[in-house]
C-alpha cells in the first residue's frame, strides 16, 4: 500500500485523450503506481472510450500498473484481447456478468487480476461465493458512465459493510471506491475502509500532478477531531 494506506488511482477519463502517453509519463514522475481505464461500450452505459488497442499502445510506454475497469456488456468475449493489450487488473461489472464465477476464473487463468464492480444500487450479497477468488472490489459511489458527477453518500455505508465482510470471510480483496472522490470526502472514504481511490476529474483538473497527489494525501491525514 502506498500514500499514507491508500492507493490513488487517477482515472484517464479525465485526461487529455490526445496525449494519452505523455500524461501517463506525468503521472510517473509525480510517483503514482496506478492508472485507471475506464473502458465504455455504448451499451452499458451511454458513452465510448478506449478499447484494447489504444491500451496496448499505452502499455508499451508505461510502467504504471493498469487497472482496467469494463464497463461493457458480455465482457467476457473481451478478457484475452485487454489482457494481451497490457491489463495488470480487469474489473468486470456484477450487473454485466451472467456467469460471474467463469468471468473471474479466466481474468485468473489468463494471468491478470480479477475485480468486480457494484453499482450504487447492487447489493454487496452478490459477491458471497465469489469474494475469495477477487483481488479487488470496486464500489461505484456514483451511477457509470459519466466523469464530474457528485458522490452518493450512502457508499460510506456500503464500503463499511463490505470491509466487515472482507474482513469475516478473510479475504485479500482491496476496496476500490469510484466516482465523485475528491480533497472534501476522501478522508471519510478512507477511514470507512477503502484502499484504492479513483479519482478523475478532481485530480487531473488541478495540476501540478505532484502536488495534487500530495493533498490527497495531505487530506487523508488531516486530523478531523477539532
Amino acid at each position: 500500500m502506498t500514500d499514507q494506506g491508500f492507493i490513488l488511482s487517477p482515472s484517464l477519463l479525465s485526461s487529455d485523450f490526445s496525449r494519452l502517453h505523455e500524461e501517463l509519463a506525468a503521472l510517473e514522475q509525480a510517483g503514482l503506481q496506478w492508472a485507471h481505464w475506464d473502458v465504455m461500450d455504448g451499451h452499458f452505459v451511454p458513452n465510448i472510450t478506449f478499447g484494447a488497442p489504444v491500451i496496448a499502445k499505452c502499455r508499451a510506454r508505461s510502467s504504471l500498473f493498469f487497472d482496467v475497469h469494463l464497463m461493457i456488456e458480455q465482457p467476457e468475449a473481451y478478457l484475452d484481447d485487454f489482457v494481451r493489450a497490457g491489463a495488470d487488473l480487469i474489473c468486470v461489472h456484477a450487473e454485466a456478468s451472467r456467469h460471474l464465477e467463469r468471468v473471474v476464473s479466466r481474468i485468473q487463468e489468463l494471468g491478470a487480476k480479477p475485480a468486480v464492480a457494484l453499482n450504487p444500487h447492487t447489493p454487496l450479497n452478490v459477491l458471497e461465493y465469489v469474494l475469495p477468488r477477487l483481488d479487488m472490489v470496486l464500489v461505484m459511489s456514483v451511477n457509470p458512465g459519466f466523469g464530474g458527477q457528485r458522490f452518493i453518500p450512502f457508499s460510506l455505508k456500503k464500503v463499511r459493510d463490505l470491509k466487515n465482510m472482507i474482513e469475516h470471510r478473510k479475504s485479500k480483496a482491496l476496496i476500490q471506491v469510484d466516482g465523485g472522490v475528491d480533497l472534501d470526502n476522501t478522508k471519510a472514504i478512507v477511514d470507512s475502509g477503502a484502499d484504492v481511490l479513483v479519482s478523475g476529474s478532481a485530480f487531473f483538473g488541478h495540476p501540478p500532478y505532484a502536488r495534487r497527489r500530495q493533498q490527497f494525501k495531505e487530506a487523508v491525514q488531516a486530523d478531523s477531531s477539532g
